[in-house]
């Protein structure tokens, strides 16, 4: 029997999703590609059910290209509680441990705040995302089992005191992929002795993308009441916004015809180094064909290229 065909509209583009509080990521994913007809979404990286904010949703041709998304830097703006350790470092988990919060001057917690910029280690939390075995860790850490976790490394740009009272800091956060911010709250409040848990999250930044270029749910569901799919289909940014912020090469359609078989093609005067966003010139505009690597000889080498028809 040949293969079942996919079910659902093909569609190509990049939703920036402002997720609600209280459901997960892929929760959030299923009920934007239902409101789509789509045959084929998913979002790149997960957030938090507590947390808000720029989730990305990738459908057809832009899911090629969602680990550029996954890999890029974040934003976040992290409400934490002193005095209370939880299970899961968030206002979901159970409380494990509770504490009185010092007294802290101003000096001394921008003192507490720079030894946490620059590179750092972190362990991640047993109610995290990683997957040990195929088996992400928050299964395990609800069957009541701890594994050893590897610490890694991350870089976290800046760190701004947005506001505080006694026993509660707003932190204004940027820091590279991968980065915890549970971990970097419960890390804090482990320094100052105290404890520490996060009690509101919002993304606001995810590469290129921010928090002012979203949409809601709810305004999905309205667009497709008054205007239907097309109307949504209005939302979407082309596929190439997933690497909007990669140095640009254009390349003649002739020297493009090279690059979208797969060989490496050299073009004049290149200076950059590392990835870069590929356009092929038409007559009458400039057409995204993927994403190249500058070679040290360099040559440009595909590395992730769109369908063509």
């Amino acid at each position: 029997m040949g293969r079942s065909r996919r079910k659902g509209r093909v569609i190509d583009g990049i939703l920036l999703l402002d997720k609600p509080a209280g459901i997960t990521s892929n929760g959030a994913l299923q009920r934007v590609k239902h409101l789509y007809g789509a045959a084929k979404a998913g979002h790149t990286g997960s957030l938090d059910p507590i947390a808000t904010g720029v989730l990305p949703i990738c459908f057809g041709e832009a899911t090629k290209f969602s680990q550029f998304l996954l890999d890029a830097d974040k934003g976040y703006i992290a409400t934490i509680q002193f005095g209370v350790r939880t299970t899961t470092g968030d206002s979901e988990g159970e409380i494990v441990q509770e504490k009185s919060v010092p007294e802290l001057s101003d000096e001394a917690v921008e003192s507490y705040l720079a030894s946490f910029r620059g590179g750092i280690d972190q362990i991640p939390s047993m109610f995290s995302a990683i997957k040990l075995n195929g088996q992400p860790l928050y299964k395990l850490a609800r069957q009541g089992i701890e594994v050893e976790r590897k610490s890694r490394r991350v870089t976290i740009m800046s760190l701004t005191l947005l506001e505080r009272t006694h026993d509660q800091w707003v932190l204004d956060i940027s820091c590279t992929k991968g980065t915890y911010v549970r971990t970097l709250a419960e890390d804090i409040g482990e320094l100052i002795g105290c404890g520490a848990h996060v009690i509101g999250l919002r993304r606001r930044q995810a590469g290129p993308f921010g928090i002012e270029q979203t949409c809601s749910l709810s305004s999905l569901e309205g667009i497709k009441a008054e205007n239907g799919e097309i109307g949504l289909d209005q939302a979407l940014l082309p596929v190439s916004a997933a690497v909007a912020d990669y140095p640009v090469i254009e390349m003649t359609a002739l020297t493009a015809s090279y690059f979208v078989q797969g060989q490496p093609v050299q073009i004049a005067g290149v200076k950059n180094e590392g990835l870069v966003s590929v356009y092929s010139e038409t007559i009458e505009e400039k057409v995204f064909v993927g994403v190249g690597e500058i070679l040290d000889d360099g040559k440009i080498a595909p590395r992730r290229l769109i369908a063509t028809s």
